[in-house]
């Protein structure tokens, strides 16, 4: 959201430099650098009420703004809200609350209660004969030959 709206002020301010520049006439008028005239000292502007209570408060901007004060405090505040408030913690609610869509607290739920069945029946946790080893082709002694049988 910030870089938004700082890509928006850049944007802004390359436009007005750029119709400044092309309007703009860069001739010198003068003839001679004696001929311009200097001053010595400049007097000092009275500050007004406004400028003191300006200068007072310090104001130190976010980076949304640099020109409003209360521009940049709101887009401050909205890019936090949505960016805290509604990313992070809505979006961690959601996420941990989601539904198990690849059932495995089912899965596992079988697997205590079929472990359950197979101990009430006597009958080993897992079968070694899992397939039957009449239905299985294995090749015999002479086909492997000299094949290493790693196991």
């Amino acid at each position: 959201m910030a870089a938004l709206i700082r890509l928006n002020n850049k944007l802004l301010v390359q436009n007005c430099l750029s119709q400044v520049l092309r309007n703009a006439r860069l001739i010198s008028t003068s003839q001679k650098k004696s001929d311009t005239a200097t001053i010595a000292s400049c007097p000092k502007p009275e500050a007004t009420s406004e400028t003191a209570a300006a200068q007072k408060k310090n104001w130190v901007n976010y980076g949304f703004d640099f020109g409003n004060k209360t521009e940049d405090r709101s887009a401050t505040k909205s890019s936090f809200f949505f960016s805290v408030t509604l990313c992070l913690v809505w979006g961690t609610f959601i996420w941990a609350y989601l539904p198990d869509n690849q059932l495995r607290d089912w899965s596992q739920r079988e697997a205590y209660l079929e472990l359950r069945r197979r101990e009430a029946a006597g009958l080993e946790p897992i079968d070694p004969n899992y397939i039957n080893p009449s239905k299985i082709d294995l090749p015999s002694d002479e086909e492997l030959g000299d094949t290493e049988i790693i196991i």
